[in-house]
């Protein structure tokens, strides 16, 4: 899907692009490719590296455009999968329009949200300004993502205490997976806001407050992210062991309650031998084996509990 908007506080869509215009891209289709390529002249090997779900954030210069690749987190819809992953986001700053490119709709430059940054015109006066606001904006996200993941780890920590199941650990082991993506994500945005802050063309008219805020950011939740993979690995290891000495509290109240049932059934067996046992002629016989079974029971119920072992 491709919308243009005039500015990139604008709500308001236009047919054609124009000089200062902002083209935004989401999950396009081959025509749409075709377009990019051949309409906005955007060379075709580097709109498909942004299609690319595994493509590294960087920047490259050129003299009729710049390209700039961060990875943005997003939510899974699919249950089946891992909770959040990363994508690349990708803008091409030329000089009469800038592009964003992603694969699939997301948080940062939502398809059905265009005016974002409505309100912040005067923020995001030039292309550049605008790249720095989408990488705050996607440190926010991270920082927001982190947040739900640190709640479900909670959640799973609860269900893991009374666990005996590997159910609870394949979740846990899915949200340590999304802070690893997390992690060599924030990585590489990092370096790309270094190398910007580096350029001298890139900086000439650049906010400096902004890129400062969107480094910290992107820092904070790098942090963050570092500090619950640790926390996610020591969970691991503690759990596991947590799951099997649950399963041998488990095996213990079964072998002891085997061995309480054990007594009645050697007691019937006893007195159930087709041989003289001499209750054969007591009218009480089988009222006074039962009585007997039950002391005994009784009895090694007891001694379980005086024990320690029930």
């Amino acid at each position: 899907m491709i919308k243009i908007f005039k500015t990139f506080g604008e709500s308001t869509e236009i047919e054609k692009a124009e000089k200062g215009c902002w083209i935004n891209v989401t999950n396009p289709n081959s025509y749409e490719i075709k377009t990019l390529t051949t309409k906005y002249n955007l060379p075709g090997d580097l709109v498909n590296d942004i299609l690319d779900i595994d493509e590294r954030s960087r920047v490259e210069f050129d003299e009729d455009w710049t390209l700039i690749i961060l990875r943005i987190s997003a939510a899974s819809l699919n249950n089946n999968n891992l909770p959040f992953y990363t994508v690349p986001l990708g803008v091409f700053i030329t000089e009469n329009f800038t592009v964003s490119i992603c694969l699939e709709d997301n948080e940062v430059l939502p398809m059905d949200h265009p005016a974002i940054f409505k309100g912040y015109t005067h923020q995001i006066s030039d292309s550049v300004n605008f790249v720095l606001h989408l990488f705050l904006n996607s440190g926010k996200l991270y920082l927001r993502h982190l947040k739900q993941i640190n709640k479900m780890t909670n959640l799973i920590e609860q269900d893991l205490e009374k666990s005996i199941k590997n159910k609870e650990l394949n979740k846990l082991l899915k949200l340590e997976k999304c802070l690893v993506y997390f992690i060599t994500a924030l990585k590489a945005n990092e370096i790309v806001l270094n190398r910007l802050r580096k350029n001298k063309n890139f900086t000439k008219d650049i906010n400096k407050e902004l890129i400062d805020d969107a480094y910290i950011e992107n820092r904070q939740a790098l942090e963050m992210s570092k500090i619950y993979a640790n926390i996610q690995s020591g969970m691991m290891a503690t759990f596991t062991s947590v799951i099997s000495n649950n399963l041998n509290v488990v095996m213990k109240k079964l072998t002891l309650i085997s061995i309480i049932l054990m007594i009645p059934t050697l007691i019937a067996s006893i007195f159930g031998m087709n041989i003289p046992n001499g209750l054969e002629n007591i009218p009480m016989a089988l009222p006074f084996v039962i009585l007997i079974s039950i002391i005994l029971s009784v009895i090694g119920v007891f001694i379980f509990k005086k024990r320690q072992w029930i």
